[in-house]
């Protein structure tokens, strides 16, 4: 289908702003502003547990207003304004907006909301979130070519001299670099960035008593029954479509009505069947769209875990 000419001018509009016009960044940044503030308000609220009576809520007004109940004194969370800081990041880098094509006349909102509310989006904010994998912010990278990999190196504790060797520098030349990167962080009260989480001992004394006995502490970890039956899910979930994993996730996950489904999927120009318009959607033809995902997202569970039945069989007969 060739482009119309809309989705040339929001092509044209992505090249711009990945080449870095301001009056074209500007306008994605704008684009994108919605779904980022909701975004970060689902997230941030999802994993805040105690923050919010410690910490003023520095996610969007309109959703921390009913949010937190921290002293009116009390210093601001930085998670609401990192994650959204983050997501500009993830979802409007010039390496994401070269990969717009425009694909069946889908706007650049639309591509942008597709990212944003699939799986893989939030487990790469799950990893920078939880500390999973290092994330290096933009205004770091853009200090110098060996700046990320100071970074790294600063957040695993290491000194100039041990960050120099690594690198193959001289130490006079890391150590301008390593300052300006710590007072760069300090200026934008970023320095917890350089605070990997750490993994205490709960069943020893850190103390260095040799006659110190440990400690007996329940275990919450769950079955791993039920760790492979989540792995099995995720599999399954990647191999829907973009409007199956919407449906579920917003019927199913976020608990909303059929009608703001239709009217989402209405305003996003996304159909449930190829030759029927959105428009002529009616709720019980969603409902048995999100019965038959639910159902093809059981049997893809299932064929997963058979060949990997099939698999384990195979390597044991090969044993034997």
């Amino acid at each position: 289908m060739a482009p119309t000419t809309s989705t040339r001018e929001q092509l044209q509009l992505a090249s711009l702003a990945a080449a870095g016009d301001a009056d074209a960044r500007a306008q994605v940044n704008a684009l994108a502003r919605p779904i980022i503030e909701y975004q970060s308000s689902q997230f941030c609220k999802r994993f805040c547990r105690q923050e919010r009576f410690h910490y003023q809520c520095s996610l969007p007004a309109a959703h921390a207003a009913s949010w937190g109940a921290a002293p009116a004194d009390a210093s601001l969370c930085e998670w609401g304004n990192a994650s959204y800081g983050w997501m500009l990041d993830d979802l409007t880098s010039a390496q994401r907006l070269k990969s717009y094509r425009g694909d069946k006349n889908s706007s650049l909102y639309n591509y942008l909301y597709r990212i944003a509310n699939s799986l893989l989006f939030y487990e790469r904010w799950k990893d920078w979130r939880f500390g999973r994998k290092a994330y290096v912010p933009q205004y770091i990278q853009q200090l110098h070519p060996l700046a990320a990999r100071v970074f790294l190196a600063m957040r695993s504790g290491y000194s100039v001299a041990l960050i120099a060797q690594s690198l193959g520098e001289e130490p006079s030349q890391i150590e301008p670099l390593h300052h300006q990167i710590s007072q760069l962080l300090a200026q934008k009260n970023k320095l917890h960035l350089l605070q990997p989480p750490e993994t205490v001992s709960l069943s020893e004394n850190n103390e260095d008593d040799e006659h110190s006995a440990p400690l007996d502490i329940a275990s919450f970890d769950e079955p791993a029954e039920q760790t492979e039956e989540k792995q099995r899910l995720l599999q399954a979930w990647r191999q829907l479509s973009p409007v199956e994993q919407f449906v579920l996730e917003a019927l199913v996950i976020e608990n909303r009505s059929a009608e703001q489904v239709l009217s989402t999927l209405a305003t996003l120009q996304l159909r449930l069947r190829e030759d029927t318009p959105i428009e002529q959607t009616d709720r019980q033809q969603l409902y048995y769209f999100k019965r038959k995902t639910l159902a093809r997202l059981a049997q893809l569970m299932q064929d997963d875990e058979k060949n990997s039945v099939d698999f384990s069989n195979t390597r044991t007969n090969r044993v034997l």
